[in-house]
C-alpha cells in the first residue's frame, strides 16, 4: 500500500468537502431557528425546580431526631411489617 497515494486522495477529497460546504452555506441564505413551546418553556422551569429541590425532607428528619433524643420515637411493628409486605408484592424489594 502507498501511503503517498492515500495522501493524495485524503487532500482532494478534503479540498472537495470544504467546497462543497461553502457551496451550500452560500446558496440558500437562509438558517435553522428553533422555537419553544410555552409548554416547553413551563417544562424546563419545572424541571429545573425539581432538580434544585432536596431529595432530604429537613423538617420531618428533624422532628424525628428530636423524638428519638426524647425517647418518644417508636414505631408500629404491625404497621412496619404491612408496609415492607407491600413494598414485596409491588416488587420495589
Amino acid at each position: 500500500m502507498r501511503i503517498d497515494a492515500y495522501n493524495q486522495i485524503a487532500q482532494i477529497y478534503g479540498v472537495q468537502k470544504s467546497a462543497r460546504t461553502a457551496r451550500k452555506q452560500s446558496a440558500g441564505g437562509q438558517s435553522d431557528q428553533l422555537s419553544i413551546s410555552q409548554i416547553g418553556r413551563d417544562y424546563q422551569v419545572a424541571k429545573a425546580a425539581v432538580a434544585e429541590a432536596s431529595d432530604i425532607r429537613e423538617d420531618k428528619i428533624a422532628r424525628i431526631k428530636t423524638m428519638m433524643d426524647n425517647g418518644t420515637y417508636s414505631v408500629d411493628p404491625g404497621a412496619f411489617a404491612s408496609k415492607l409486605l407491600e413494598k414485596y408484592s409491588a416488587g420495589i424489594i
